[in-house]
């Protein structure tokens, strides 16, 4: 751990030293004050084993990594959540997880079952605010963690700050709302949202007609819409809510009104409804009704370079396996496909067939049953037409560079949230409940994130390779995608044992 802060930062500084990136002032932020202890423990939430004899070995605990919520330090008063995630090999069926605090029996925070959790399915315990943590003093504070019926347990620290040391910022923003022709806009007081919120109502308002006009509805009821203080996932979701991250160093990059109206499609979509919606059409239609994924892009002659460039998924696979797979070629192709479609048989013709696909036991199969009822060909009809559309497409130079760059920005991106703020990676991501949030006045979660100096730095990067990528200066950009690039190499030697 000392090895690793010793090192990164002189190649950080060496990084942003040799590349131009205008206007991003670099800052490192105050230090947060920590209270004396003896031994002084991390102010970081960040568990620590504690090996006991009574209890389970660090071997068999290793079994399981602990992850808590908020980000960063937490405080005397914080409504903390846990992630409780077994290795892959670990045999968690029926278990189930318990955690005592300070080995006080009248604290005990569960049970909670292991489950599968986010779009990527990832088997764990989560328990949402179960540490009520206002009682407690300030200090290091030891949790228990019991795998019930048969093990493991362990001990791990976890150090609270005192309240008084929560920065003002944080301290006084409050859950507040806005509404819009369209929409109910909730947001934080002293954010970016906050500072820009009439454009963002007027810019809300204007892509939600858009949103409608495409899909020929309007919404049933006002669209809660959610404005996140931090980057989660690629900057956008819609469940219960549509929840859009706003904020300066929004390093996820993209145009954000085409990130707001793709989700505002997929709010009007679901409204629509169908008989069953394959994840594939879904996601093909929230692109080629936004005029593309993360920014406005000529969809056919940009799919047309990915045979060329090795990046072609085929489209099975791909309809069964749309999150995992490669997620800049997948939602490229899926646009790209349904825009091929409409231009073949009509809007209509298409919608008809979307709203009525059949369910089968794969997504595929789905698929492969509406095309035969509607259209009369086979999935890999389909598949044999589309590339012989977009064989004859002539994309540019500057689309193949594009496509390339693109692909490898949000690869690298992708790799920083895992390695680096793990809460935001798009699969697993820390999403919670909203309206739940608003109802118990919890901000933290939405307003803390990682802010060490290497987040900084590379998120500086990456939004000025987002920059130079959507300007279309492709030398700049891969330079800075290669310079975080090599950031995250180091990290990852330096991480090893």
């Amino acid at each position: 751990l000392i090895r690793r802060y010793q090192i990164l930062p002189l190649l950080l500084i060496s990084l942003l030293a040799c590349q131009v990136v205008e206007g991003r002032p670099f800052t490192t932020p105050a230090s947060t004050p920590t209270p004396s202890l003896t031994p002084q423990p991390s102010s970081s939430n960040h568990l620590v084993f504690l090996p006991s004899a009574p209890l389970a070995s660090s071997a068999t605990t290793g079994a399981f990594t602990v992850r808590l919520h908020p980000d960063g330090d937490l405080y005397v008063g914080d409504q903390v959540s846990f992630e409780v995630i077994p290795r892959r090999d670990f045999p968690v069926e029926g278990r189930q997880v318990i955690i005592q605090v300070d080995g006080q029996g009248e604290t005990m925070l569960g049970p909670a079952e292991f489950g599968r959790f986010g779009i990527g399915g990832r088997l764990q315990a989560t328990l949402d605010w179960a540490w009520d943590t206002s009682g407690f003093s300030p200090g290091v504070h030891l949790l228990t963690f019991f795998v019930r019926p048969d093990g493991p347990v362990w001990m791990e620290a976890v150090n609270l700050l005192p309240r008084s040391a929560l920065p003002p910022s944080e301290a006084q923003a409050q859950w507040r709302e806005a509404r819009s022709r369209c929409c109910v806009v909730y947001y934080l007081s002293g954010t970016e949202a906050e500072r820009d919120l009439s454009q963002i109502l007027n810019l809300v308002d204007q892509q939600a007609q858009a949103a409608a006009q495409h899909l020929k509805t309007q919404a049933r009821e006002p669209i809660p819409l959610v404005l996140l203080a931090r980057v989660l996932g690629h900057g956008g979701f819609t469940d219960h809510a549509i929840a859009v991250s706003y904020l300066d160093r929004r390093y996820s990059g993209g145009d954000w009104g085409i990130i707001l109206h793709h989700e505002l499609i997929h709010w009007l979509d679901g409204q629509l409804g169908g008989k069953f919606r394959p994840t594939l059409f879904v996601e093909g239609v929230a692109v080629y009704l936004s005029g593309g994924h993360f920014k406005a892009e000529a969809l056919a002659a940009r799919a047309a370079t990915l045979p060329g460039l090795g990046l072609y998924l085929p489209l099975r696979p791909l309809t069964d396996q749309f999150y995992p797979s490669q997620h800049e070629v997948g939602y490229l192709e899926a646009g790209a496909l349904v825009e091929y479609m409409v231009q073949r048989w009509g809007w209509e013709a298409f919608e008809r067939f979307y709203r009525n696909i059949p369910e089968r036991p794969s997504q595929a199969e789905a698929i492969d049953a509406g095309l035969r009822q509607h259209f009369g060909l086979t999935f890999s009809d389909l598949e044999s037409d589309f590339l012989e559309y977009l064989s004859q497409q002539h994309p540019t130079a500057a689309q193949r560079e594009d496509v390339r760059l693109s692909v490898q920005f949000y690869e690298v991106m992708r790799r920083y949230q895992q390695i680096l703020d793990p809460s935001a990676y798009y699969l697993t991501a820390w999403l919670p409940d909203s309206e739940s949030m608003r109802q118990r006045g919890i901000v933290a979660d939405y307003l803390r994130h990682p802010a060490a100096p290497e987040n900084l730095a590379l998120e500086t990067l990456l939004e000025s390779a987002d920059d130079y990528l959507r300007q279309g200066q492709y030398a700049e950009a891969e330079v800075l995608i290669q310079a975080v690039t090599r950031a995250l190499d180091a990290l990852s030697q330096e991480a090893l044992p």
